[in-house]
């Protein structure tokens, strides 16, 4: 890699006090390099003395993240030749089939899962949420626009809307959506999700990391109290080179 290539390891890029160890703050840059496009599939990362001395770290410290990303099916060692990116690792599955939330899904699978909340507060419904949700124009819903990460890569971009009854005040939401109502004894137990592609705005773009005008997974989902109410219409968008929507279908009596 020339200079202008390897100004990317520069400590100034990468490093933050203060954001956990150097060795997981150069993992998580080099990830986001590859996933963006900046380290192309095939290139070399520099030797772990030269990359060392670029990042300014120990060369413990570069074995270390470079583990990480050889575990992770990010980055392949070949013998007598070095480290060379493979392009995006395995994807994430996620069944179509199972009720789960974003937290419990990266949980599973050990990944450190966060939220970004962009937005919340309590809103008269649209005519979709009125429809979906079964509102009244005098009623409102809380909505929830939260961007999804896991091990600080951004996944996925979610607007949840619920009744006001069922989520009275947005703030008391953390991490998980799911987790507060299950708490709160109003989890639903069933969902219909509708599955597209969209091309990335904007502003969808910078949050997740990715070229304007990328496609992704558009996923809609309706879900229910046992009752057969709905009670939660989320809107999601989710990487489509990070994630694969399982659905395991059986045949008909």
């Amino acid at each position: 890699m020339g200079g202008e290539d390897t100004a990317i390891f520069a400590p100034a890029v990468w490093f933050r006090e203060g954001r956990g160890p150097r060795y997981a703050q150069l993992y998580r840059h080099i990830v986001s390099a590859i996933q963006s496009g900046e380290l192309a599939p095939d290139s070399q990362l520099p030797p772990e003395r030269d990359l060392a001395e670029i990042a300014e770290v120990s060369r413990v410290t570069v074995r270390k993240a470079v583990a990480q990303l050889v575990d992770e099916g990010l980055v392949d060692q070949r013998r007598g030749a070095g480290s060379f990116v493979r392009g995006q690792g395995p994807k994430l599955e996620q069944s179509l089939s199972s009720l789960i939330s974003f937290t419990e899904n990266m949980l599973a699978r050990g990944r450190a899962s966060s939220s970004e909340v962009l937005s919340r507060g309590l809103f008269p419904p649209t005519p979709d949420e009125s429809m979906t949700l079964g509102l009244r124009t005098i009623d409102r819903v809380s909505r929830l626009e939260r961007l999804r990460s896991a091990d600080g890569v951004p996944m996925a971009l979610e607007m949840s809307s619920l009744p006001e009854d069922i989520l009275p005040d947005p703030e008391v939401v953390g991490t998980s959506l799911y987790q507060y109502l299950r708490g709160e004894g109003r989890a639903p137990t069933r969902a219909i999700q509708r599955v597209g592609a969209i091309n990335l705005s904007a502003r969808e773009a910078q949050l997740l990391a990715m070229p304007v005008g990328a496609a992704v997974l558009r996923i809609d989902r309706t879900a229910y109290l046992p009752s057969g109410r709905p009670i939660e219409f989320t809107k999601g968008i989710y990487r489509s080179d990070l994630y694969d929507f399982i659905a395991e279908l059986r045949l008909g009596d």
